[in-house]
């Protein structure tokens, strides 16, 4: 069997053996439904309170302030959307920046679109740095909610969110982070966040279940209806193995985040320096800016990406999100900080995970000097 190497860790990570083993009772054996009113629900309901523990553990935030979503996508749209419908405001204004995920983006759209909300789309350096002088700019007098991200999922860009917080508590309006990427990789806690955004896929766990945070007193309107779970905010039965195993993965990452951090940023180092050696026309996008660990998101200049990933046989990787995987318009985030089409179309991200060693990423770079000349761009920049 060829060698393959799995460099995609940000669109998604395998479950972790312990999350699987603690998961697997609650398909078979403890099947109750956490809402019924017996001992199987009870016991459902009790596992899901664990769970919950858990992630609240890993945020050092209490339990109550959780809500479970079916991932950070509808956690996102309910705190954005629910924001922005429950503010006294006629018409509420949402500040947000221009290399958020699309969930993020898309959601302020549609309120756009709906004439629910006026939006401001905050511009990024050429590192993809957001300033905060930017933000405060932005600010009006009718701004209800500010939405950052935690760490950019495509380039791994980190901003500056204790600032940002800081920021926006002197003008009163709300700060939401979506913490999806940095979950596991970074330290994250809710001391600068408002509303907090979490998903399990990208930390070990299943897919398919998500979180939302909201600090007491702010108030969001029942996102889906038909039942009263979840404290009436989100209706419909919980996924209770899905839940549970966003718990034992939120447990684990808790343990392990300061030791894979580390020894991720060794790997990065090497990593990028081999790159830079092998290709010297090679740009490394935001490798001014403070990032995550394990992720790095370069440009080779005159290449298809996404025949350099076809090419690419024995390594996984990718163009950008996985969420905009199918869209052939060059990506958001690259094009916000100063790319051409061209050069956006140009370029890969590589994110690495637990399993990956350092001859892994050496032989990534191996196998992109073999594959690069058989995807040479049609119009090159």
């Amino acid at each position: 069997m060829p060698r393959s190497v799995y460099l995609d860790y940000n669109a998604t990570t395998p479950v972790a053996d312990r999350v699987f083993d603690r998961m697997k009772p609650y398909f078979t054996t403890h099947y109750g439904n956490a809402a019924s009113g017996h001992s199987h629900g009870w016991r459902a309901e009790s596992a899901v309170d664990v769970a919950r523990e858990q992630v609240a553990s890993l945020l050092d935030t209490e339990p109550e302030r959780l809500t479970f979503t079916s991932g950070a996508t509808e956690a996102l749209n309910m705190a954005i959307k629910g924001i922005a419908r429950h503010s006294a405001v006629d018409r509420p204004h949402i500040v947000t920046v221009a290399t958020e995920h699309k969930a993020v983006l898309e959601s302020c759209q549609a309120l756009e679109q709906q004439g629910a909300a006026r939006v401001t789309y905050c511009p990024v350096d050429a590192a993809g740095r957001l300033a905060p002088n930017t933000l405060a700019d932005a600010l009006t007098d009718d701004t209800v909610l500010v939405a950052v991200m935690h760490a950019n999922n495509e380039t791994g860009v980190r901003h500056p969110i204790a600032d940002c917080y800081d920021t926006v508590r002197n003008h009163r309006a709300l700060f939401l982070t979506d913490a999806t990427q940095a979950l596991g990789k970074v330290p994250v806690d809710v001391q600068h966040a408002d509303l907090l955004v979490g998903s399990a896929h990208k930390l070990y766990g299943p897919k398919g279940v998500g979180v939302l945070y909201r600090r007491a007193g702010v108030q969001c309107p029942r996102f889906i209806d038909g039942g009263g779970q979840e404290r009436g905010l989100r209706g419909g039965t919980l996924n209770v193995p899905a839940v549970v195993g966003f718990g034992a993965a939120a447990e684990l990452a808790a343990e392990r985040q300061p030791e894979d951090a580390e020894r991720w940023r060794t790997m990065q180092a090497t990593f990028e320096s081999a790159l830079q050696t092998r290709f010297p026309d090679i740009r490394i996008n935001g490798g001014e800016a403070q990032r995550l660990p394990q992720t790095t998101n370069v440009t080779l200049p005159g290449t298809n990406a996404k025949r350099l990933v076809q090419a690419l046989r024995t390594v996984s990787c990718a163009t950008g999100s996985a969420c905009a995987s199918t869209d052939p318009k060059p990506s958001h985030v690259l094009r916000a900080m100063g790319h051409s089409p061209a050069e956006a179309h140009a370029s890969l991200r590589f994110s690495a995970g637990r399993a990956t060693t350092e001859d892994d990423l050496l032989y990534a770079v191996d196998a992109l000097e073999e594959a690069r000349p058989l995807a040479r761009a049609a119009h090159p920049a």
